[in-house]
């Protein structure tokens, strides 16, 4: 029975994901009278295909995809799609969004593509005012000092606000444990608050434990800020920064060796984490477990929002660099050259897919 729940949660977040990803381009390209042929959730083989006046929506065998096919696009063509468009040529050019993506005013095609990554962060804030309203947060003033511990020997005590690490402004205490793990740096400037003043201190962070890799400042929380009010706009904000923050400080450690191929997830790492998340949290109660899988859902959107700006062929990122080119040079890049780069990225983005797949299973055989 878990198997089922793990198999229905991922679907459905990595659907809404999707949904919302692809509903920013098709709403904001309507409103810049760009045609939208093709609102597909989903890749693979077609389960479901409902023809609308001016654009199909479709749903696909697997949940991990999709796709806003613009009018002068291609990537999903199927056998009567030209005989639907000749069928609907009529009704399309007498609608509002009738023009093709390429014929749109430039500053149109920038908001269009950028309006799916939009989207996602726009979700993970509605999922992170929700909560952080039903649960608080921790801010970053210190509730205890342990003793004999490096923020003891920086003088930092109960009480004091800290509001910079090495000059990096902070407003949730997860971000204090999150340069720990990212940070190269163990000599840290401390800048914080008392009574109302601000000093700066140095703390040299330690190590958790003989054989652990793990660092510590050495400090607890104060209890959790109420957010069931105003402040669940504060904090849902200072939650999405903080998964961005960690999204790229990620990244960053990805591309300098820092982290392992295992520290990367595909489609069935993230499912075994919704799994696993789903079998820890059960025994509290379905509330506790909606609200777990929603803190995964705001990761994975940000996450996602992030990846799709970066500057790749076949990702929202490439295609920006293809527009900015344009805004530059004040020239297109010829469509044909624009489409074999755009090919050869979705194949490369392919083969990385399968290879992550591969490691995700392999990892069940490695444990």
């Amino acid at each position: 029975m878990s198997v089922i729940w793990t198999i229905l949660a991922f679907i459905v977040i990595f659907s809404v994901l999707v949904v919302v990803h692809e509903f920013g381009h098709f709403i904001v390209a309507r409103a810049n009278g760009i045609a939208v042929k093709e609102f597909a959730v989903g890749m693979g083989p077609k389960l479901i295909r409902i023809s609308g006046k001016s654009t199909d929506f479709v749903l696909r065998a697997l949940p991990i995809g999709g796709a806003c096919v613009f009018e002068d696009e291609d990537p999903f063509d199927d056998e009567d799609d030209e005989a639907r468009k000749e069928e609907n040529a009529l009704e399309k050019t007498d609608e509002k969004g009738s023009g093709k993506f390429s014929d749109a005013p430039l500053p149109a095609r920038i908001i269009t593509t950028l309006a799916g990554p939009f989207f996602n962060l726009l979700l993970g804030f509605v999922l992170a005012m929700i909560i952080v309203a039903l649960c608080g947060e921790y801010s970053t003033k210190v509730g205890e000092v342990i003793k004999d511990s490096p923020a003891q020997a920086a003088g930092l005590q109960a009480g004091d606000t800290i509001i910079k690490i090495n000059n990096e402004r902070i407003y949730l205490f997860n971000e204090i444990t999150l340069q720990t793990i990212t940070g190269r740096n163990d000599n840290w400037e401390i800048t914080y608050i008392r009574d109302g003043r601000e000093y700066v201190t140095h703390a040299t962070i330690g190590k958790l434990a003989d054989g652990d890799d793990g660092k510590y400042l050495g400090i607890y929380p104060t209890n959790k800020v109420n957010c069931a009010n105003f402040k669940m706009f504060e904090y849902g904000w200072y939650e999405v920064r903080y998964w961005l923050k960690a999204t790229f400080k990620s990244l960053g450690m990805l591309l300098t060796g820092r982290l392992s191929k295992d520290d990367v997830a595909g489609p069935v790492g993230v499912a075994q984490v919704i799994g696993t998340t789903i079998k820890e949290t059960q025994e509290y109660g379905v509330l506790n477990v909606i609200i777990n899988l929603a803190d995964i859902a705001l990761l994975l959107s940000v996450n996602l929002a992030v990846m799709n700006l970066l500057p790749f062929p076949a990702l929202d990122g490439g295609r920006l660099l293809f527009l900015l080119y344009e805004l530059i040079f004040r020239k297109k890049v010829p469509r044909k050259y624009e489409a074999i780069v755009t090919l050869v990225g979705f194949g490369i983005l392919m083969v990385l897919m399968v290879l992550v797949l591969i490691n995700d299973v392999s990892r069940f055989f490695r444990k």
